[in-house]
């Protein structure tokens, strides 16, 4: 937030969805400062039903009740923007820079099935056959899974990789009951394991900072488990954190929200 402060030319604080800084404190701090026009920016590059919808219905419900006269916008799922496959894929090319990994697996944070369903528009283009995805519809708008598969290609094709070298997979599922998006990170990493992968590259692109999905979940637990099961080494991408290359990028969205003309 530090360096974006310093590179954008209107007052950004930090709120979270669950946890401190809250989100209705980092408006009421923005209201000190007599702010009435408030962009917010969920830093999820994929759209899904429980982080960015969540936070944009509880901001909502906050502006509301404590602060109505804000005026908010929100920042679209940059999940296919050129300026962040660039950003991810460099901080992916920038990880792996001699390293002899001989796969590449991008993996996402878990949802529900039914989460994917409710989330189309169309009531109808969702079939969950792994087809859908790739099949174009006004339904990817809100789709989780055609939005981190797309993540997965762009990348992949800035950095030239081979068909095959490559695949997306889904963490963190919470459940046993329901079905869960698949295939499962964990199964995946034993899988390759298993099958004479020694050296396995994990990306996780549904976050843009390290968290305890990243470095515990994956850096400890499906590292531990992958070498356990006959690998030899799992490399763990980091997040693009505050890369200078993302706080430029973002910065940028930022101002050019800043400086549009006001709609009259």
């Amino acid at each position: 937030m530090k360096k974006v402060q310093k590179k954008v030319s209107v007052p950004v604080v930090l709120a979270m969805r669950y946890g401190n800084p809250s989100i209705k404190s980092g408006l009421d701090m923005l209201n000190r400062k007599g702010v009435n026009e408030v962009l917010i920016v969920p830093l999820y590059p994929q759209f899904a039903m429980a982080t960015t919808e969540t936070i944009l219905v509880l901001a909502e419900k906050i502006r509301a009740e404590f602060f109505p006269k804000m005026k908010f916008i929100s920042l679209p799922s940059f999940y296919d923007h050129p300026d962040y496959i660039r950003v991810l894929a460099n901080s992916i090319q920038d990880s792996l820079q001699g390293k002899n990994w001989e796969h590449l697996l991008f993996s996402y944070h878990g949802v529900p099935e039914r989460h994917i369903r409710k989330s189309d528009i169309s009531k109808s283009h969702c079939k969950m056959d792994g087809k859908c995805c790739f099949t174009k519809s006004s339904a990817h708008q809100y789709c989780y899974r055609h939005q981190c598969e797309t993540t997965s290609l762009k990348v992949a094709e800035y950095l030239e990789l081979k068909e095959g070298t490559f695949s997306t997979s889904f963490q963190s599922r919470v459940s046993i009951l329901g079905s869960w998006l698949k295939p499962y990170t964990d199964k995946t990493v034993s899988s390759f394991a298993e099958n004479g992968t020694k050296e396995l590259a994990i990306a996780t692109p549904a976050f843009v900072s390290d968290c305890l999905e990243t470095l515990e979940e994956i850096g400890m637990e499906a590292a531990e488990d992958f070498e356990e099961k006959g690998g030899k080494k799992l490399h763990v991408i980091p997040c693009i954190n505050d890369r200078d290359d993302w706080v430029k990028v973002l910065s940028r969205w930022i101002d050019e929200w800043a400086l549009a003309p006001v709609e009259t």
